[in-house]
C-alpha cells in the first residue's frame, strides 16, 4: 500500500478545501517547496500534486512554474492534476516531469482522446480522477455534474486503456470524516483496475482498513488535511503497513 500525500496549490500556496469547495480553503504553508521536500525526507515514494486555480478556472495557472520547481527540489515521482482538460495540456506536464498526469473533466467528455492519451504515452503514466456524489461524477472542479455514474465511467476508462483511477467521495474530502471504503472496493470490482483511495482520511485507522483491499487492486491512498492537521505524522503511516 503505497502512501502518497498531497500538495493542493492556490495561488502558490500550500492549502487545503473543505469538500472542495473553493471558498472554503485553509492555507497550510506559504513555501510548497519545502513542504514537498519534507514529505520525502519523511519517506514519502510519490507526491500527489493538484493545481486547484487551474482545475477551477480550466487554464493554466501561476502555479506552474511552481508545479516545475518542485519537481526539480525533489527525487520522488510527482502525479499531478487540475486543469488537465486538453490533449496538449497533458502533453505540457509530462514534459515538465510529471511521472503521472491525473485528468478528470476530460476523461468525461472525451473518452477517445483519453484512449489517445493512453496510447502515446501509456496507461500507466494517465490516471483519471473519478470524483463523485452520491455515486455521481462531478467535473470542472468539483463544480457540475458530468451526468455519468462513476461506476459506469470506471468501466468506459478500463477500455480506453488507462491502468489506474484515483477515487475520491466529494463530501468526504477535506472532512476527517474516514474514507468511503465501500464505493472505493466497488470500483476496483467494476473497472479491473488499479485504485488510489483519496478524500477522508482521518486516523491511521482509515489506513489499515485499506490493507484488506490490495488483493483486489486497491493499492494506495492519498493523505491530506490529516498530516496537515496533525492527526498523525506520514511516519507513523508508513509503520502501520509494517
Amino acid at each position: 500500500m503505497l502512501i502518497i500525500p498531497a500538495i493542493d496549490l492556490q495561488n502558490g500556496k500550500c492549502v487545503r478545501l473543505s469538500q472542495g469547495r473553493k471558498d472554503a480553503a485553509t492555507v497550510y504553508d506559504d513555501d510548497p517547496i519545502k513542504v514537498a521536500k519534507d514529505f520525502e525526507l519523511a519517506g514519502a515514494r510519490m507526491l500527489h500534486i493538484v493545481d486547484l486555480d487551474a482545475a477551477f478556472s480550466g487554464r493554466d495557472s501561476l502555479n506552474r512554474p511552481l508545479l516545475r520547481k518542485i519537481i526539480a527540489a525533489i527525487r520522488i515521482p510527482v502525479q499531478f492534476g487540475g486543469g488537465l482538460r486538453t490533449a496538449h495540456a497533458v502533453k505540457e506536464v509530462i514534459e515538465l516531469g510529471v511521472t503521472r498526469a491525473v485528468v478528470g473533466t476530460l476523461a468525461v467528455k472525451s473518452t477517445e482522446i483519453l484512449a489517445e492519451l493512453a496510447r502515446t504515452f501509456g496507461g500507466d503514466r494517465i490516471a483519471v480522477g473519478i470524483d463523485a456524489k452520491d455515486g455521481e461524477v462531478m467535473v470542472c472542479g468539483w463544480e457540475h455534474t458530468g451526468r455519468i455514474r462513476a461506476t459506469e465511467l470506471a468501466r468506459m476508462i478500463a477500455k480506453a486503456g488507462v491502468e489506474r483511477i484515483i477515487y475520491t467521495d466529494v463530501t468526504r474530502d477535506g472532512m476527517l470524516r474516514g474514507l468511503n471504503i465501500e464505493q472505493t472496493l466497488l470500483l476496483a470490482r467494476e473497472s479491473g483496475l488499479k485504485v488510489t483511495a483519496s478524500g477522508g482520511v482521518s486516523s491511521l485507522n482509515d489506513i489499515k482498513r485499506l490493507k484488506p483491499l490490495i488483493s483486489f487492486g486497491v493499492d494506495s491512498v492519498i493523505v491530506g488535511k490529516a498530516l496537515y492537521e496533525g492527526r498523525f505524522t506520514l511516519k507513523q503511516a508508513l509503520q502501520t503497513l509494517l
